[in-house]
């Protein structure tokens, strides 16, 4: 299909849209992501691709091990683009949470190495706050977000706080926070009227006051790393606004680790610059499907497979 760049913006996935034998395909096919898979083995010091294409699934599913594969995949598909359309660039760029760095090292403001890194540091440590300090998450579905903060607000009580982690989109949000709080809000969702409350299989309270613990050595992680100015925006998860330098960028991966990811917010504001189509960049489909669900009349493709790189051409 003929695509046009001034109409498309990349969006870039998080964690839940990790599978046993991501960028296997991609490797095998264009010696570009071959190369970016294993730069990544050479920089992470043992065999991430290995654990990508083969697993086991819980190796994979481990957040010190999913995030970098996400991020991973994300730039490997990204460079392959960059060598098959040389001098195209999408008019704007988004991620979800960890998505959100896989962006800024695609907007030229993280070197590879520097946002693997960072990525990495940022799966370890929170990992760490969530054996510090357990929580819990839980999607609510069918209820709209100034019911639902309401909700966390009533269930909040001294030391054991809830809240929207990720305005996902109408009607799907995730919630996260201290256990009992969570469980009082799914209680209290459904009695506002929500369709379902269901319960997410995870001890990381993402998105929460609860990585309070790990936030300063995040932070000097962050002011640690390089940054560069941003070659494409960047719209940022906290804000839902462009960020438009390093120091903006900076400031929002800082801020994200206890601050609502507000993908709603940020698909609408790239839709009002009239960008209707999104190229999701990695693995899976799950953003394209929330981006849908946000507004009618936009195109949605994967970018992750050998595949889909001819459906562009």
């Amino acid at each position: 299909m003929k695509l046009n760049l001034q109409t498309t913006a990349f969006i870039f996935p998080g964690q839940g849209s990790q599978t046993v034998g991501m960028g296997k395909d991609l490797a095998a096919q264009f010696p570009t992501a071959k190369n970016t898979f294993d730069e990544a083995d050479s920089i992470l010091g043992f065999s991430l691709s290995k654990i990508m294409w083969e697993g086991p699934e819980a190796d994979l599913n481990d957040t010190v091990n999913t995030q970098p594969a996400l991020f991973v995949h994300s730039l490997a598909a990204f460079h392959t683009f960059s060598l098959l359309f040389p001098g195209r660039e999408p008019a704007l760029l988004a991620g979800h949470s960890l998505g959100e760095l896989s962006a800024l090292a695609a907007a030229g403001a993280l070197s590879f190495e520097a946002g693997l890194r960072l990525v990495r540091k940022r799966g370890e440590l929170m990992k760490r706050a969530g054996e510090l300090a357990p929580g819990s998450m839980a999607a609510i579905l069918g209820l709209d977000i100034s019911t639902l903060d309401k909700v966390c607000t009533e269930a909040s009580v001294a030391h054991e706080f809830v809240q929207v982690a990720n305005d996902n989109c109408p009607g799907q949000v995730v919630i996260s926070g201290a256990k009992l709080a969570v469980e009082r809000a799914m209680a209290g969702a459904k009695a506002a009227g929500a369709k379902r409350a269901l319960p997410l299989a995870v001890s990381i309270a993402a998105h929460s006051p609860l990585m309070a613990s790990i936030q300063d050595e995040w932070n000097d992680a962050v002011n640690s790393a390089e940054f560069s100015p941003l070659q494409i925006p960047v719209i940022g998860n906290v804000h839902a606004q462009p960020l438009i330098d390093e120091s903006s960028a900076r400031a929002d991966i800082m801020a994200q680790m206890q601050s609502r990811v507000r993908w709603t917010e940020s698909v609408n504001y790239i839709i009002s610059k009239e960008i209707n189509f999104f190229i999701e960049v990695g693995t899976g489909t799950v953003l394209g499907g929330l981006v849908k669900r946000v507004a009618d009349g936009i195109t949605s493709l994967p970018l992750g497979k050998p595949q889909d790189f001819a459906a562009l051409e």
